[in-house]
């Protein structure tokens, strides 16, 4: 629930291949954790919009995140080898970690790929929710309104009175 305090972690960057904790990614005026992963197509959908809105937003003081937690074993494709890779070809301006143990996930309660989460300088959530409307295939562009819409919110100190949706995607491949 919104005010919940951002629930620690440490985990590898599979960029820069250091383990970092929640306070090692975290902006002077608020974080954004995001999970994703490299093989759903909702999370392919919005990747160039996700890089834009950190690129802009970094220089604001808003800290990015992104985490897979999925089964690497069942989904090979998100190993954390192939996350390096993919991240170095996107161009990610934020770590890439990877929850091997899914702890994370757990403890986030994120249920799929893409979901967002909006920390304030205080660590405490204001945000969770979707990017925006847009889908693959519905025809609605990417443009990342509700996202933003927060981040705006937050760094102007003012509530955000729109309604939250949640994020739809791919459900987080969890082990068995």
């Amino acid at each position: 629930p919104l005010g919940t305090k951002a629930p620690s972690f440490s985990m590898l960057d599979t960029v820069s291949n250091a383990l970092l904790t929640f306070n090692d990614v975290k902006g002077e005026k608020g974080t954004v954790v995001m999970f994703i992963c490299n093989h759903c197509p909702f999370v392919i959908h919005v990747n160039a919009t996700i890089i834009n809105i950190a690129n802009n937003y970094l220089e604001k003081g808003i800290g990015f995140v992104a985490i897979s937690s999925n089964d690497v074993i069942n989904y090979p494709q998100d190993s954390p080898e192939k996350m390096a890779m993919h991240a170095k070809n996107e161009g990610y301006p934020f770590p890439y970690l990877y929850d091997e143990t899914q702890t994370v996930a757990k403890a986030y309660d994120a249920a799929c790929t893409p979901d967002f989460y909006v920390f304030n300088a205080e660590n405490s959530l204001v945000y969770r929710g979707q990017l925006d409307d847009s889908r693959p295939r519905n025809n609605i562009p990417v443009t990342g309104t509700d996202l933003k819409h927060a981040l705006d919110c937050m760094l102007k100190n003012t509530e955000n009175t729109k309604v939250q949706k949640p994020s739809i995607g791919c459900n987080i491949k969890w082990k068995v």
